[in-house]
């Protein structure tokens, strides 16, 4: 988490520059992917512009219309003069031609395509202009509150903007919300008629636990990449704006996971020697006992899938165990004082983690006791209904 002058600093940059333009050429951040804790960050909340990250709201909005049943990885989507005509990168797609939901997917995925972008928003939303307008709309559900989309490409547009922290929002949600199709950014080629086109994210390669997700490039923006990595049983997302290179940009994120996975297994370390003094022969020191949990509402654990479906909903936790779950939910609560009244303390079991979440509250509730809980040091992100 970022210190109090930096964040000082951060919001002087905001109010220095008009509402449509990018405040920041570089900004990056990075995430516990299961907790939310911020690992890293600098200029996350500054607007910047997204470049080809745009398509993976673009994605998004896709795999929502196969999860729903409007179209199939089959259906074949139309070219229209105005997708043909986009400027590079493409496929050279012809007007009148044809292209399956797969193959587009996997086109914007690995080569960028701007043509198939434009293909896919006239295909979903009748004119891209319209496509956009749901984009934004989607990602406002999202909880990504600084983004605006005016196209599907992220071709230049000077109030297409966003945010490191709304596009490592993005990176989480795509792949929680979506997982049946999330396994097409580790695409690594991609054959579509007589070539075979590679993926820009060089680290899908060169970096151990890489399996997603896209990368990004204007003159106005730099070299922008979100990136997800799973090592050592945690997964971390990754976002850098304003790269001077794509080679630069690459070894910088590199670096930032590096630290973020050292402070995680280093953590490790010390919850291993908590567990030592926990089993530490009679007469040695021992941690002491977890107090009893309080009774109740408070306290309970529910099923979060009937809640996320129409509440929003605040993580502030993941863990081995149920209990220290709870615990720290529950601290939560406390700490939220009034804004956690009547909240529900949730353990969201998934495998081997348990997550500590607060449901209960409506949009506005949930980004004000973020904010309190981050004012005193307690690490939060905002999970937007499912429905």
């Amino acid at each position: 988490m970022k210190v109090i002058t930096a964040f000082f600093l951060s919001m002087a940059m905001l109010i220095a520059v008009a509402p449509h333009e990018a405040a920041a050429r570089y900004a990056s951040m990075v995430i516990d992917a299961d907790t939310g804790r911020v690992l890293h960050a600098v200029n996350e909340d500054t607007r910047n512009y997204p470049a080809s990250l745009t398509k993976i709201m673009t994605l998004y909005m896709a795999f929502d219309a196969l999860e729903a049943g409007k179209i199939s990885l089959d259906t074949k989507l139309k070219v229209s003069r105005r997708a043909s005509g986009m400027a590079p990168s493409k496929l050279n797609l012809r007007t009148g031609d044809t292209i399956t939901v797969k193959d587009a997917i996997l086109a914007l995925v690995t080569k960028s395509a701007n043509d198939v972008a434009v293909v896919i928003a006239e295909g979903l939303g009748g004119t891209e202009i319209e496509f956009a307008r749901m984009m934004t709309e989607r990602a406002r559900q999202l909880g990504m509150s600084r983004t605006t989309f005016r196209n599907a490409s992220g071709l230049p547009n000077r109030r297409q903007l966003s945010t490191a922290r709304d596009m490592a929002l993005l990176g989480l949600r795509i792949r929680e919300d979506h997982p049946d199709f999330y396994d097409y950014f580790a695409t690594t080629h991609f054959k579509y008629g007589n070539r075979t086109y590679k993926n820009h994210n060089t680290l899908l390669s060169s970096y151990e636990g890489t399996d997603g997700i896209k990368t990004g490039y204007t003159n106005a923006s730099g070299f922008n990449l979100v990136a997800s990595v799973e090592r050592g049983g945690y997964r971390l997302i990754g976002v850098v704006f304003g790269g001077k290179t794509g080679a630069s940009r690459d070894k910088h994120m590199k670096t930032l996971l590096d630290r973020g996975f050292a402070k995680l297994f280093e953590n490790d370390l010390r919850q291993n020697e908590l567990v030592a003094m926990n089993n530490a022969p009679a007469g040695q020191t021992a941690a002491p006992a977890e107090e009893e949990l309080p009774q109740g509402d408070a306290a309970a654990d529910i099923d979060l899938t009937e809640l996320q479906a129409t509440k929003w909903t605040i993580q502030v936790g993941a863990f081995s165990r149920a209990e220290p779950a709870r615990t720290v939910a529950q601290q939560a609560v406390t700490r939220l004082g009034a804004l956690g009244e009547s909240r529900v303390v949730v353990v969201d079991s998934a495998g081997k983690l348990h997550r500590s979440r607060v449901a209960g509250f409506d949009k506005s509730g949930a980004f004000a006791a973020c904010r309190t809980l981050k004012s005193q040091k307690m690490d939060c992100i905002v999970f937007a209904p499912r429905s």
